[in-house]
Order: structure tokens, then C-alpha cells, then sequence
């Protein structure tokens, strides 16, 4: 498949999203890597995680057409070595995510909702949020904050940051994609974010950018 989605989400930042169908030869003839991109790359012992590093790149040259290559610092926060832009990057069963901007800082994340994540939501959902106690929607709405909480922990550079003490999803109902806001507050700040999200197939993709 490939490319499934490229859009441009404001004037300096593109959004795009890989669905990962290749076998692993197919991909890696696709890419070109560096030593250091190969060496990572070989150090995965599943491959899963392969294909995974693979449509990153693949993704990344369509978005871009350039050869630059993805470092991390020590919170695995991701850059491009050339600096040509702010990145993140989320990747989720068989989908891949990646969000630029040469500007503004940026943070995406993409699930795929295959886990009961409710009995989960007490370690990152606080009793400021609300959980819709509508059956039918509740899974849907708590992947959706845990999406857009990793989107605000990835933007805030992952440093000091508890999900459920740090991090708070403002009330809203659940629908197909909305816009919702979120709070960051520890040591370094008190901020806001506005975030998009929208389930798509199966899929919540939660995204920010300032």
C-alpha cells in the first residue's frame, strides 16, 4: 500500500501516514540508508520492529524527497541531523506516522485500538478528564486521550512529564475526529495545546503543533 495519507495540515506543517503491506526486501530496496541507519537497523532482532524503522524512512523521503537522516537524544525525542525540521514520529500495528514542520514544534501519535484499554486508563487518566459512560463509546474515548497525551508528551520534549499528573485532556465527547485541548504543567511549564484527532479504520491519530 504504501503512502496512505499525505496532508497538509497548516502552512508549514505536512502529516503523513505509511500502511506498512511490504515483506521486508520490497521495502528495503524503496529507502536509502546510511551506515548509521543500517546499524540501527540491524540491531533489531524482530521483524516487526524492522519493517517499522523501514517505513519511517520510506515515509519520510516521500514526505520530503531528501536523504536526511533521523537522530534521537536521550529521551528519544527524534531530529533530523541536517536540522531541516521538526519531527515526530508514531507507528502503530501496520500504519506509521510522521509529522514535519520547519517552524513550529510538532507531536503526533497513532494507535491501533486492539487492547481493553480501560483497564489501563487509571495509570495515565486523572479526575479532572472525563470518560463517557456510554459503553459504546468509552474504549474509543480513552484511546483518544491516551493518544493526544502522547502527543503532548512527545511536543514537550518527553522531559518531567507523568501522563496522568502532567497531563490533562479538557472534557469532551468522543465523535469521529473533533479538535480538543490539552494542559501541560510541571517544572518547566504551564502550557495549552489545541490537538486534532480522528479514528480511522480502527486507528486513533491524535496530532499538535505550536
Amino acid at each position: 500500500m504504501g503512502l496512505l495519507l499525505k496532508r497538509q495540515i497548516a502552512d508549514d506543517c505536512l502529516l503523513g501516514v505509511w500502511e506498512i503491506t511490504e515483506d521486508y526486501d520490497t521495502l528495503f530496496s524503496q529507502v536509502v540508508l546510511s551506515d548509521f541507519d543500517l546499524q540501527r537497523l540491524n540491531s533489531f532482532q524482530n521483524e516487526s520492529r524492522k519493517l517499522e524503522s523501514l517505513s519511517v524512512r520510506a515515509l519520510l523521503q516521500t514526505l520530503t524527497h531528501r536523504g536526511a537522516r533521523i537522530i534521537y537524544n536521550q529521551f528519544r525525542k527524534p531530529f533530523m541531523d541536517d536540522y531541516s525540521y521538526n519531527i515526530s514520529i508514531s507507528h502503530s500495528c501496520r500504519w506509521t506516522s510522521i509529522m514535519l514542520s520547519q517552524q513550529r514544534r510538532v507531536g503526533i501519535d497513532l494507535e491501533y485500538m486492539s487492547h481493553d484499554m480501560e483497564r489501563l486508563a487509571h495509570k495515565f487518566i486523572n479526575d479532572k478528564e472525563y470518560i463517557t459512560p456510554d459503553l459504546a463509546l468509552r474504549q474509543q474515548h480513552i484511546y483518544i486521550h491516551w493518544c493526544a497525551k502522547e502527543a503532548l508528551y512527545k511536543i514537550c520534549d518527553k522531559d518531567g512529564i507523568n501522563f496522568q499528573d502532567n497531563l490533562t485532556i479538557y472534557p469532551f465527547e468522543p465523535q469521529a475526529g473533533g479538535q480538543i485541548t490539552g494542559l501541560v504543567t510541571n517544572n518547566h511549564l504551564h502550557e495549552e495545546f489545541i490537538l486534532q484527532y480522528e479514528i480511522r479504520d480502527n486507528y486513533v491519530v491524535a496530532y499538535t503543533y505550536k
